[in-house]
């Protein structure tokens, strides 16, 4: 397998982890290219640990993951892995000036296997609809590299012919344009010719795609939402609704199947049984008292006249009762790395456990202003008494922030849900990229806790296993489990392409 544009390696893991009836891994990541620093910290890290069979990784690594041992030192007692790690976990910018480097490492590393798929998808800010937003004031927006990126992918498929391929993006392509035409239709035309966008490909070399959700063929012209994949409908405990086509070069007659539907877990099945920690508190001091004592202000609003007798406004104002938080005991701390193993609760969490971690890495709370903090436990009293987030035109207007579009926002223009809890019995929302910036969007469910997901609980919403470690600053990890395909999803994904090819080695 090689992972193009690999992130942190959601998509990565989730093909290592497919095994064969014998128990051996399926697949062998040969080659993963990531250009960010940290990512590729994270992705090294990660091919090392794969170094080694399932359940004997070294007590090394798990004394790195406790913070007894520098991954310096951990490196250094097992040069071998190492070395084989660095093959495999490349940083690398694609693009023109090192696309020759590219194609040799990747002839290379495929030593002429005829069985090998091709995954990844280009950097998808510039598709993602909230990237779009940002950057329409921008003149050089329509020649942002970031719109052709896929080309480069385009590339290495004109190079090595993959017999298969998988090619992941933001839904917002399908509604995203280039010079007033529809960019999915035109990437579409050019995976299925790639002759057709790049000059010198073999004109011979065609593919037939698919979606991983419908048994229809796509050809010609396409419906582009058959390539959309709902992340939820297949297990994982999270609204990621991602773009999937599957490519399968026209000399193979062979179609791929769909992904099977199954349940997630919940939001409370997921990170439920990780510590309870506080929220901390960020531009003043921050101790246990002070955090309380900033929260129990709520009590001098007058919540109850403030939500202009709203059927539930006594239930709230009930619920919003200060000596209710002393009640619920409160965390003290605001980071915890105590490990608790429980049985899952759910059979798609199972892989999630580790038994030979004794610490939790990257549960650390964030702080958060003041009004922040009476906001969030507001919002979080109102799921739970309620059963929905609120909308900012369900907050009193004491709390409300002090933002320009906050009165469009209260009439439901945008914004509306400026301030979003992840409610316990569903499925969290999409995990993104904008979690690093701040956690409006991603407040817990239990007000006692008062706070947004840790970079440990999105990782856990995005099926990342618990020994997995993310490299760098907090905002960096909350930046790569965002962007990240989440690894069971992967998994699936990577047991239909061991089918497909599967069945070309058997000539079926």
């Amino acid at each position: 397998m090689i992972d193009l544009f690999a992130g942190p390696g959601g998509l990565g893991e989730g093909f290592a982890s497919v095994r064969d009836d014998a128990g051996r891994n399926r697949f062998r990541n040969v080659v993963s290219i990531e250009r960010d620093s940290f990512s590729h910290e994270t992705l090294l890290l990660r091919h090392f640990f794969r170094q080694f069979p399932d359940g004997q990784a070294p007590d090394d690594y798990y004394q790195f993951l406790a913070g007894r041992i520098t991954k310096a030192e951990l490196f250094a007692r097992h040069p071998a892995a190492l070395a084989h790690a660095r093959l495999s976990a490349l940083q690398i910018s694609l693009g023109k000036e090192s696309h020759t480097e590219v194609r040799q490492i990747i002839k290379q590393r495929l030593a002429g296997s005829a069985y090998w798929a091709l995954v990844g998808g280009p950097p998808c800010q510039a598709y993602s609809l909230v990237g779009r937003a940002r950057m329409r004031g921008d003149p050089d927006f329509a020649k942002n590299e970031k719109h052709t990126l896929y080309l480069e992918y385009l590339k290495i498929i004109a190079d090595h012919r993959p017999p298969i391929f998988i090619m992941e993006n933001v839904k917002g392509l399908l509604s995203a344009t280039i010079e007033g035409k529809s960019t999915i239709n035109r990437i579409v035309r050019d995976l299925q010719h790639p002759s057709t966008a790049i000059p010198g490909a073999p004109a011979d070399l065609a593919y037939r795609l698919y979606s991983l959700t419908e048994q229809e063929m796509v050809d010609g012209e396409v419906d582009p939402r058959l390539f959309l994949v709902r992340a939820e409908d297949h297990g994982v405990p999270q609204a990621r609704h991602r773009m999937f086509i599957v490519g399968i070069r026209r000399d193979i007659k062979v179609r791929p199947s769909i992904l099977r539907k199954m349940s997630a877990p919940t939001v409370r099945d997921t990170i439920g049984s990780l510590p309870a920690i506080r929220s901390g508190l960020s531009k003043e001091e921050d101790n246990y008292q002070a955090w309380l004592s900033a929260i129990r202000q709520i009590s001098s609003l007058d919540i109850r006249n403030q939500l202009n007798g709203v059927y539930y406004a006594a239930d709230i104002a009930r619920e919003l009762k200060f000596d209710k938080l002393v009640e619920m005991r409160s965390p003290r701390l605001n980071s915890s790395s105590r490990y608790v193993i429980r049985r899952p609760s759910h059979d798609v969490l199972r892989s999630l456990y580790d038994e030979r971690l004794s610490v939790l890495t990257a549960h650390e709370a964030r702080s958060h202003m003041a009004s922040d903090l009476r906001r969030y436990f507001y919002a979080a009293t109102f799921a739970v008494t309620i059963g929905q987030s609120p909308k900012l035109s369900d907050f009193p207007v004491g709390l409300l922030p002090d933002h320009q579009n906050v009165e469009e926002g209260r009439a439901g223009k945008m914004f509306s849900d400026r301030f979003r809890v992840q409610l316990a019995g569903q499925v969290s929302t999409t995990i993104t990229s904008h979690i690093s910036k701040d956690g409006h969007y991603f407040i817990h469910y239990d007000p006692a806790q008062c706070r947004s997901l840790t970079v440990r609980e999105a990782a856990r919403l995005q099926t990342f296993p618990d020994n997995y470690f993310f490299a760098g600053p907090r905002t960096a990890q909350y930046h790569q489990v965002g962007n990240a395909v989440p690894p069971h999803l992967s998994n699936q994904i990577a047991e239909i392409v061991a089918e497909v090819l599967d069945s070309i080695r058997s000539g079926q």
